[in-house]
């Protein structure tokens, strides 16, 4: 590859995290976040926290797995790269007076010494990384040979897959760029931790979103949610098409026909540390 090409990819792979960054920066998602609180409570029973591990959650948001773990009276870093989620996150641990050590960082380079940690944790955060293949090898660096890394990520089947995908066809995801929701297989996972892991476990899951209607959760996402949020600022006259769509997405994903009731698959994976 010449300089010139590699020079290219660097530029794109900036742009492209530059724009994620704005995305994850609008709307509020600790609105969102918050209510996800018991797939951080799962992945901790999964990894089996113990007292006084040295536990790191990276692209943490308001941390949801940072809490899990400072539940368990864990040592714990909580480390993302947009400060407002980061501040949201605090306000949480201090409410419940939980000492944990809040850091802005980014997960493609993290700023923490190879070994560091018996756990790196993340749910619904490092899948949305630019660079897939960075972000895993620094968990992978952090964290101690026989330590563990514990993952919740959409899964493609998913209801959240097919959110993105109707996105998608509103709003062209960037050429090249490889689907977040490809974290969430088997195949992918083995690919971005290769021989840095001893195993891969994983189990499906449903995160169940009980909202009141289908109408309700689009108007609240288009607010709150960086993705939609963009999407619809994107779409701009078309805004009209792009909640019909979602709607209709909802609606056939609901067990209640009067509710909104989604089951939504996700991949909760623990890495064990080779």
């Amino acid at each position: 590859m010449h300089v010139a090409e590699v020079e290219t990819t660097a530029l794109d792979l900036a742009a492209i995290k530059a724009k994620q960054h704005a995305t994850w920066s609008s709307g509020d998602y600790a609105a969102v976040g918050t209510t996800l609180q018991i797939v951080g409570e799962n992945l901790a029973e999964a990894l089996d926290l113990r007292p006084d591990a040295r536990v790191l959650d990276v692209a943490a948001g308001n941390g949801n797995a940072t809490l899990a773990a400072a539940r368990r009276h864990c040592n714990v870093v909580s480390t993302d790269y947009v400060p407002s989620l980061l501040r949201a996150g605090s306000a949480r641990a201090e409410a419940e007076n939980a000492d944990v050590d809040f850091r802005e960082a980014d997960a493609e380079n993290l700023p923490f010494d190879a070994g560091s940690f018996d756990v790196v944790m993340s749910t619904f955060g490092v899948m949305f990384t630019a660079d897939q293949e960075a972000a895993a090898q620094e968990m992978l660096r952090v964290c101690r040979r026989g330590g563990k890394i514990g993952l919740a990520n959409w899964t493609p089947e998913s209801f959240i897959g097919d959110v993105f995908r109707t996105i998608g066809r509103h709003v062209p995801p960037q050429a090249g760029v490889r689907s977040p929701l490809e974290w969430g297989t088997e195949a992918r996972l083995k690919e971005l931790f290769g021989d840095g892991a001893a195993r891969i476990e994983i189990t499906k899951r449903n995160f169940v979103f009980r909202v009141r209607s289908p109408k309700y959760w689009v108007e609240h996402w288009r607010e709150v949610y960086g993705p939609v949020h963009k999407a619809f600022g994107a779409v701009g006259k078309r805004a009209p098409e792009l909640a019909a769509d979602l709607i209709a997405v909802a609606r056939e994903h609901s067990v209640d026909p009067n509710a909104m009731i989604v089951p939504a698959e996700y991949a909760e994976a623990v890495i064990y540390r080779s």
